[in-house]
C-alpha cells in the first residue's frame, strides 16, 4: 500500500464474511506497526466476548491485546494524543458513530484501521461497514471458502435458529458460503 505524508492520517477497512481472515489481517497489520515502534490503541466491542475479553483473537488462534469498549465515542475518548494508529475490531457491532470517530481520527492525522462484516447473515450490508467503505482510503475484501462446495466464500451463513440482527457466534453458529450455497433463510428453518 502506498502511504501518504507522515503527518496524514488515513481509513483503512478490512472487511468480508466471517472465517475470511479480517482479524488475522488487523492483527498483522497492528504488530507491523508496533514493530516499526509506532503508538498503537486497539479496540473491541464489549458485546464480543467470544474468545477474550482484553484481545481480539481470530478464529486461528492469533490474539493481540485490545480494549474493550461499549460506544465508538469511548474510543474516541480513549485515543491518546500521540497515538499514531488506531486498530478496532468488529466494526459492523458499533453504531454509526464509528464513521465519524473515525474521520476524527484520521484528521488528526492517525491511521485508522477497522476490521469487519460487510454483510449480515440475510446478506444485506451490515452498517456501519457500508459507509466506513465509502470513505476509506485502502479496502481489502476478505473471502473464505465455502464449506459446503470450496468455492471461494463471500457470505455468513447463520445456522442457528434467530431473527435478531446481532447474535454473537463463532464455528457454532455460523460458517462461511459462496452465493449458491448461501440460504438467507436457513436461520428461520433452524427452528423448525
Amino acid at each position: 500500500m502506498e502511504r501518504h505524508s507522515s503527518d496524514s492520517g488515513w481509513i483503512e477497512v478490512i472487511t468480508g464474511s466471517m472465517f475470511s481472515g479480517k482479524s488475522e489481517e488487523l492483527i498483522r497489520r497492528l504488530r507491523r506497526a508496533q514493530i516499526a515502534r509506532q503508538k498503537v490503541q486497539i479496540f473491541k466491542p464489549a458485546i464480543d466476548l467470544r474468545f477474550s475479553d482484553q484481545h481480539i483473537v481470530s478464529h486461528s488462534e492469533m490474539k493481540i491485546a485490545s480494549h474493550a469498549v461499549k460506544s465508538a465515542n469511548e474510543i474516541l475518548a480513549a485515543v491518546e494524543i500521540d497515538t499514531n494508529v488506531v486498530g478496532i475490531d468488529e466494526g459492523q457491532f458499533f453504531d454509526q458513530d464509528l464513521v465519524r470517530v473515525a474521520n476524527i481520527l484520521a484528521d488528526q492525522g492517525k491511521r485508522v484501521i477497522v476490521a469487519g462484516l460487510d454483510m449480515d447473515y440475510l446478506g444485506r450490508p451490515f452498517e456501519p461497514m457500508p459507509l466506513l467503505l465509502a470513505i476509506a482510503e485502502d479496502i481489502t475484501k476478505t473471502r473464505a471458502i465455502c464449506v459446503r462446495c470450496g468455492s471461494p466464500a463471500t457470505y455468513t451463513q447463520r445456522l442457528i435458529a434467530s431473527r435478531e440482527r446481532v447474535v454473537v457466534g463463532a464455528a457454532d453458529a455460523y460458517e462461511a458460503r459462496c452465493r449458491v450455497c448461501f440460504d438467507p433463510h436457513l436461520s428461520e428453518k433452524a427452528g423448525d
